[in-house]
């Protein structure tokens, strides 16, 4: 492979996108190097050279061949419609495995012809979170961007206070989001030829439907539904569930402000930007629910030549989002709980638990971890109530002899350790300090989510202040 596709440049005009080179950064120096990714990936043979690496993980030089671009979208931010772009980003190219096409982006490589007065940079402290945060994710079997190596470019980015810069290369199925299908019908007259091209890159055997927009969203919303419901399983809070940021792919993408629950509160928001609880923890299949109404309305003009029927068909497929996400959300719940052999009293059985843990403040990731080896907090164990629902539950988890088959199901659903917001802030804080190996300790201890190890436990009262940030 001499040098990396692009797919997207040779297939679309130049309104998607800008030609984009990277900035040249100073001083480059690796701070991390995912070498489990690296091996999945079809990289150019000119990478196993170190200074080729560097200088291609840091944008300070482009592989022979390759053409990279910035990417143009639209997007509703907190539900306000605006033209965007890849302002602090440049995607490389398109790596080609078995068949899998991935795309090579750079974050925080420099200016763009979408930056409006930002500075195109990211901080080292941001893009080592979203390094530890979307491998985090990975091993807890969600899907997700992923973080190929983090280079510390030797540059100040100032933000509130005076940052070392570092440069981020993602990994994507592809950067194509809802945005992108937003900025496709309002911004351009090649709705259909954009269209046609993200189908046939993610979706090909749809077009043998009668109907290939109408399924594309269809599929879009399942993939939706699945990634939320993964979320919802593991107390992750995405923190900017702006359209721009939701993947086509069904990927989480961009872990700005994004936090992992610890007491379990349906209100819970960490983000600082998030004054009202748009995104907080339990709105998410919401928020899901009115970006895919958003992706349908890019998509009408090719849902039908009819205005009236295309609005019918996509809003019969968008109402179809609350009935198909409270299966799978139920399915997932029993499965967190080990009972095997569900039945829709089970979802009474969910609801009265939820309530408890919300009432007394019970730790979400421990708590099933607790309750696998029936050995869950005093102050829960103590209240009646939960007593009474802990009758239910053996119960059912005992129905058809299934106790056994139960617990492995408790022990894949139920991550024993997740990137908790103390020991995070912890270790970038040592990272950027110079010292590096906490946080690598930390990611070892995350790569192995489910595996027997002893439970985390959160410093009282730290979540109550506890604040993320976007980084830009």
């Amino acid at each position: 492979m001499a040098a990396l596709e692009n797919s997207y440049r040779d297939n679309l005009s130049s309104e998607f996108y800008s030609d984009q080179l990277p900035v040249p950064v100073q001083n480059p120096d690796i701070i991390c190097f995912n070498h489990d990714l690296a091996d999945t990936l079809n990289l150019p043979k000119e990478l196993s050279n170190p200074e080729v690496a560097i200088n291609f993980l840091s944008g300070k030089e482009a592989l022979n061949g390759t053409h990279p671009i910035a990417q143009a979208y639209a997007g509703h931010q907190f539900g306000q419609f605006t033209m965007l772009g890849d302002g602090r980003a440049v995607l490389l190219g398109e790596s080609v495995r078995d068949g899998h096409r991935f795309d090579i982006q750079l974050k925080g490589s420099g200016v763009t012809k979408y930056s409006r007065r930002g500075d195109g940079r990211a901080t080292l402290s941001s893009m080592l979170r979203e390094y530890l945060m979307s491998e985090a994710m990975h091993h807890l079997g969600i899907k997700t961007t992923r973080s190929l190596a983090v280079v510390k470019t030797g540059e100040s980015v100032y933000r509130e206070q005076v940052n070392d810069g570092a440069i981020l290369t993602r990994i994507a199925e592809s950067h194509i989001r809802v945005g992108s299908f937003e900025y496709a019908r309002y911004y351009t007259d090649q709705l259909a030829a954009f269209t046609k091209y993200v189908i046939k890159r993610h979706d090909p055997d749809l077009f043998e439907s009668e109907n290939y927009a109408l399924e594309f969203l269809n599929r879009v919303m399942n993939r939706q539904i699945d990634l939320i419901v993964d979320w919802m399983r593991v107390g992750f809070i995405h923190g900017v569930m702006n359209t721009d940021n939701m993947s086509i792919a069904g990927e989480t993408i961009d872990y700005g402000p994004c936090a992992f629950m610890n007491a379990y509160h349906i209100n819970t928001v960490f983000s600082s930007i998030d004054r009202q609880g748009r995104y907080a923890f339990g709105n998410q299949p919401r928020i899901a629910h009115w970006n895919l109404a958003i992706l349908a309305n890019a998509l009408l003009p090719l849902i039908a030549k009819d205005e009236k029927e295309a609005v019918n068909q996509a809003e019969q497929m968008i109402q179809s989002f609350p009935g198909l996400y409270e299966v799978s959300y139920y399915k997932m719940m029993v499965n967190k709980l080990g009972i095997v052999h569900a039945s829709l009293e089970d979802r009474k059985l969910v609801d009265e638990l939820l309530a408890l843990l919300q009432k007394h403040h019970v730790d979400y990731t421990n708590f099933f971890v607790s309750l696998r080896y029936n050995s869950v907090e005093q102050k829960l164990a103590e209240d009646s109530v939960y007593q009474s629902w802990q009758k239910k539950w053996d119960q059912a988890r005992s129905r058809n002899n299934s106790l056994e088959e139960g617990l492995k199901l408790m022990d894949q659903n139920n991550p024993v350790v997740i990137p908790r917001n103390h020991l995070v802030e912890e270790v970038l804080k040592k990272a950027v300090e110079g010292d590096i190996d906490p946080f690598n300790q930390l990611m070892t201890k995350l790569s192995k989510p489910y595996t027997h190890q002893d439970m985390q436990y959160v410093p009282s009262d730290f979540d109550e202040s506890y604040q993320t940030f976007c980084g830009t």
